[in-house]
């Protein structure tokens, strides 16, 4: 019997560039990125809502388009985003269907602009299509541009499961235009800011530091500070993935996935009428919390966290938290076993020893959980800064 091993190394460019009006006449960036002397295709996605903000969008990006030499602007096609578009059965294949007519190929290019759900379909159909196509995305929401938008993840929602379906796709490059920071409602633009205190607490204690410093800031979303914030998460969560030695999460550990084990469970709990960077800020401050308890984590530390969070008016709980079955078991608590699936092994979650500073545990204790949450709750109440 004969057996034969073969190791297959890859290396993968993630191009991330930070501008603002990408599409003005004089701005370089989106230019740069194509390939000197060789025509290709484009095809657009966009999200609907970025469409009524900016009216003028399509005109700006095909007169910025066709002004490249080499480049056909083959089709803009707009569509509508948010969590609704990633649990549609017929989504996928409706997203797939113009790269098959505009006969988008390995040497194209498709851009997606939308917000994070938007680019997880947009991604999965960029990813299937001809087993994958040149992805540039346009992450346009907070949550986007700081987290999700520069990740190598796409997915859809399946089996009542958050991104149950989906792909590991390094995109051909993400831009991060500020301008459609201000696009947002300002509590969906300032809940974005979540996942730039996870990343903080678990990579970068110096990071943490400044956004303590500047909370008031944060929380006015005063351009300065809001830019540099989303970039800095940014760098922080591409570093890693690029970095850290397990991009495509083959391990059992996943330590941006900090706070959330029970952040994806109260989004399925709610029907995803909790968003995503409600129910990660609920995450964050119960793992946080947790983390005191156990004794990794000095009072002085937990309080820290949770008054960022809260400075930021992020919730540090929410109702869901109290639905229980018929045993009167929380059932946010089975989400530590989807959390256990989604990657196989042994159960794996992230908590802390200090800020800045994260450790792999495999087991939580439900009642000290019970008891962080009755607490959290009582937090909850608390006057909120205005």
């Amino acid at each position: 019997m004969a057996q034969y091993d073969f190791d297959i190394p890859v290396t993968f460019r993630h191009r991330i560039r930070f501008t603002k009006d990408a599409f003005a006449s004089g701005n370089p960036v989106v230019r740069d990125l194509f390939e000197a002397d060789r025509s290709c295709r484009v095809l657009v996605y966009v999200e609907s809502e970025i469409v009524r903000h900016f009216p003028g969008l399509k005109e700006q990006l095909t007169s910025y388009l066709e002004a490249i030499a080499g480049v056909t602007l083959t089709e803009i096609v707009e569509m509508a985003g948010g969590e609704v578009c990633k649990i549609s059965k017929t989504q996928i294949m409706d997203c797939i269907s113009p790269i098959e007519r505009n006969k988008i190929d390995r040497h194209s290019y498709v851009f997606c602009i939308g917000g994070g759900a938007f680019l997880d379909v947009i991604g999965l159909a960029a990813a299937t299509a001809h087993r994958g196509v040149r992805l540039v995305r346009f992450p346009t929401t907070t949550l986007s541009q700081d987290d999700s938008g520069v990740g190598v993840k796409n997915g859809i929602n399946g089996f009542g499961k958050k991104n149950f379906i989906g792909s590991f796709a390094v995109p051909y490059a993400v831009v991060n235009d500020f301008q459609f920071l201000y696009t947002q409602p300002e509590d969906a633009c300032r809940g974005g800011l979540v996942e730039a205190v996870k990343v903080a607490l678990v990579k970068d204690s110096a990071f943490f530091g400044w956004m303590e410093e500047n909370t008031e800031g944060l929380r006015k979303l005063e351009p300065a500070v809001l830019e540099e914030a989303v970039e800095r998460s940014a760098i922080l969560h591409a570093r890693h993935i690029a970095l850290g030695g397990d991009p495509f999460e083959t391990g059992s550990s996943r330590p941006l996935d900090y706070g959330h084990w029970s952040a994806h469970k109260l989004e399925q709990l709610t029907n995803f009428s909790l968003s995503h960077a409600e129910a990660v800020s609920v995450g964050v401050a119960l793992d946080t919390l947790y983390a005191s308890r156990q004794g990794w984590l000095t009072a002085e530390e937990s309080e820290r966290v949770l008054a960022v969070l809260q400075g930021l008016l992020l919730p540090v709980w929410h109702e869901s938290l109290d639905l229980r079955d018929a045993g009167g078991r929380r059932e946010v608590f089975n989400g530590l076993e989807e959390f256990r699936e989604h990657l196989g092994g042994r159960l794996t979650v992230l908590m802390l020893k200090g800020l800045g500073e994260g450790f792999d545990v495999h087991e939580l204790d439900e009642s000290c959980l019970d008891e962080c949450m009755e607490e959290l709750r009582e937090r909850s109440t608390a006057q909120l800064p205005v």
